[in-house]
């Protein structure tokens, strides 16, 4: 008899998330945040442990414990951190996480001091127009071309180091967040704090139901992906299907929709599993969830970085999809639903290979096929049989 996934809770979601957007969590400053996610775990019911740093490890059991999958998505965000105290009072920034100053520039922002919090702005070096007319439109884009003006009196360095700031300082940016009644989201950090939404809505869903996925699953929230570590320490166990969850550029070149959840064919790190990918899309198709299939050129994910570390694993990569991603990013609550569906159709879905469950094969009869011979030799392009080339071995030239 098959288990009947439930349909999202999405009051759930978006509460989640919006209670996680008013979390400042940029990569290296994400302990709160690491409490809030831990905290909902133990409402659900999910047990779990935490690395030394606070990458959070969750454990969904399963009718079988072998092969296991898992699935990650990231809790750090983009953000910067105080590179340099200014004679003028003002802050030089250094970016955390890959992004434009573009983005940085008129963003309210909290300063992380070891003992305080401080507010202020991020302005261009020439940020008023009645001093300096055109030429601010004439200055170059780049993190060397900002600064923070904080809300305190500090118009000396002296000023800054009474205030008790330091070099090394985090600054977190006002995610501004509107949820609108089209059914936009609207906010900085949605990546990833939508796909940690979406996968903790999933867990909730399959827990209230009661129901018992047919293998081990591991729910991972990591801490460091922004700056590409993310997961590369983060599998004690023998996993061997691990699903990244995370945002996807809706923007010209891109197929993905802030209307469906992506599947990514292949990032900046290079092609995801065939057969996992293949696994995810099916299901999308048999459960009627709007997808889209992708190619992410500039990207690395929690997935890649595992690989990267000497995991032997297959990977995949579910997205929700997001317009003007790293800026003020806009997804859409179809795109959320989408990957919380698929999200739990794979956590009910029988492992893709049950072989996988070893490490290394003896044997060729078990090993998986991406076509069979014959249809994958089947082509217009043919290559020279091999008696043509080298005789037919009577000793002829």
């Amino acid at each position: 008899m098959s288990q009947r996934l439930p349909e999202p809770d999405l009051t759930y979601l978006q509460r989640v998330l919006l209670e996680m957007l008013a979390i400042p969590s940029p990569t290296g400053f994400t302990d709160t945040i690491v409490r809030y996610v831990a905290e909902r775990l133990d409402e659900i019911g999910i047990p779990y442990e935490l690395t030394r740093r606070g990458t959070i490890r969750a454990t969904v059991k399963g009718t079988q414990s072998s092969p296991d999958r898992a699935m990650s998505a990231h809790l750090d965000t983009i953000g910067a951190i105080v590179r340099e105290i200014k004679d003028n009072g003002r802050l030089g920034l250094a970016p955390v996480g890959c992004w434009s100053s573009r983005f940085a520039e008129g963003s309210r922002v909290s300063l992380f001091g070891d003992n305080r919090v401080l507010r202020g702005s991020v302005l261009p070096l020439l940020a008023s127009g009645h001093a300096f007319n055109t030429q601010v439109d004439n200055l170059p884009i780049s993190w060397d071309h900002v600064e923070l003006r904080l809300d305190a009196y500090s118009t000396t360095r002296a000023d800054c180091e009474t205030l008790g700031v330091s070099v090394g300082d985090f600054v977190a940016f006002d995610p501004l967040p509107e949820f609108t009644e089209s059914g936009h989201i609207s906010a900085r950090h949605l990546d990833d704090k939508a796909g940690v939404a979406a996968l903790l809505t999933a867990l909730k869903g399959i827990a209230d139901a009661r129901l018992v996925p047919p293998i081990d699953c591991h729910p991972l929230f990591t801490i460091t992906e922004e700056i590409g570590s993310g997961s590369a320490a983060a599998l004690p166990w023998d996993v061997s299907e691990f699903v990244g969850i995370d945002i996807a550029p809706v923007a010209p070149g891109q197929l993905s929709s802030e209307h469906a959840v992506t599947v990514a064919m292949q990032d900046s790190g290079g092609p995801y599993d065939f057969h996992l990918s293949r696994h995810l899309l099916r299901l999308a198709e048999a459960n009627a969830i709007p997808l889209r299939r992708d190619l992410f050129r500039y990207y690395h994910s929690d997935v890649q970085s595992a690989v990267t570390a000497g995991h032997d694993i297959r990977t995949a990569l579910l997205a929700f999809g997001c317009d003007a991603t790293h800026g003020y990013e806009r997804t859409h609550i179809d795109s959320l639903e989408a990957l919380t569906r698929l999200i739990g159709a794979y956590l009910m879905s029988p492992p893709v290979f049950a072989t996988d469950a070893v490490t290394s094969q003896q044997s060729l009869e078990p090993f998986s096929h991406q076509l069979e011979h014959d249809a994958q030799m089947e082509s217009e392009t043919r290559v020279p049989t091999v008696e043509s080339l080298v005789g037919k071995g009577d000793g002829s030239p």
